[in-house]
């Protein structure tokens, strides 16, 4: 298969054929993606050149990724890097991958320019190193239950220069005063909603980044409660936006209302309210 070396048109097809019967929706843009990583060449060089030769040692790189990609491995892992903004982020399976709805917690930083930010659960840092990428006046901290993801996100921070403006912190909310704004993409993903997702997130998604009990809000509950108890970790917020699930913003607004803040849903591209605003009233 694409394991042998051969011309690029001859290994793209074939790559193309095995990602299809495997189910991959994007089987000939993926096989195109694996082949410029294992070859060294961008996409454009590999289509303005389907008739030249893939080396023997390229031939195995890219059979060996393509097999991954087969079992449905998420192709970010098998890059090794996801693009998030304006910046490109290292990422494996010990974190979340960063997908692009999670951008508006970003554009929603940049309107209100806070000075300071907490990105609850921040992963791989992606909101974290965008935010502060894009607001060189703001001062970031990212927290995450996870100590191998907070690894994969200090190791972002040093590769882009971030590392003088954004700090990570084990655990949820850390021992300081007041930020301006905090941001959460915290898991929502309903019990039963589990066996019916991609097999690239069940399998391979860190499981405790996702579930989020039987209404997919546990994280959010216990995120609002300890903002509405700052006697116990001394810390206050002016804004919070919240990444939300399809359906979910109605409740999550009841949540934030109860909590002391006046809240507002924000949609996303596809016209899904996606994160929920809240201001303290």
């Amino acid at each position: 298969m694409a394991g042998a070396a051969g011309e690029v048109r001859e290994a793209l097809a074939s790559a193309t054929d095995a990602l299809r019967a495997a189910g991959v929706d994007s089987p000939r843009l993926d096989a195109e993606l694996l082949l410029a990583a294992a070859t060294g060449r961008d996409r454009a060089a590999l289509a303005a050149a389907p008739e030249a030769p893939v080396s023997a040692s390229a031939g195995r790189s890219f059979g060996a990724s393509v097999r991954r990609r087969v079992a449905r491995e998420p192709l970010a892992y098998i890059l090794g890097r996801r693009g998030f903004r304006r910046i490109e982020l290292e990422v494996d399976s010990r974190c979340l991958i960063p997908r692009p709805e999670t951008e508006l917690l970003v554009e929603l930083a940049v309107e209100l320019e806070p000075r300071t930010v907490l990105d609850v659960g921040t992963g791989s840092g992606a909101i974290a190193l965008a935010v502060a990428d894009e607001l060189p006046g703001c001062t970031v901290v990212g927290t995450d239950i996870s100590r191998a993801a907070l690894a994969v996100a200090e190791l972002n921070a040093e590769r882009l220069g971030l590392g003088e403006r954004v700090s990570f912190e084990l655990g949820t909310i850390p021992a300081h005063d007041r930020f301006d704004l905090v941001l959460a993409n915290l898991p929502y993903v309903r019990s039963d909603e589990w066996g019916s997702l991609e097999p690239e997130i069940t399998r391979f998604e860190p499981r405790s980044a996702l579930l989020a009990g039987e209404d997919g809000l546990l994280a959010i509950r216990s995120l609002l409660a300890a903002l509405s108890d700052p006697g116990a970790a001394g810390l206050r917020c002016d804004a919070i936006a919240l990444e939300v699930g399809a359906g979910q913003a109605q409740a999550v607004a009841a949540l934030l209302e109860g909590a002391g803040f006046a809240a507002e849903p924000r949609v996303d591209l596809a016209g899904i309210d996606r994160c929920v605003v809240g201001r303290r009233s």
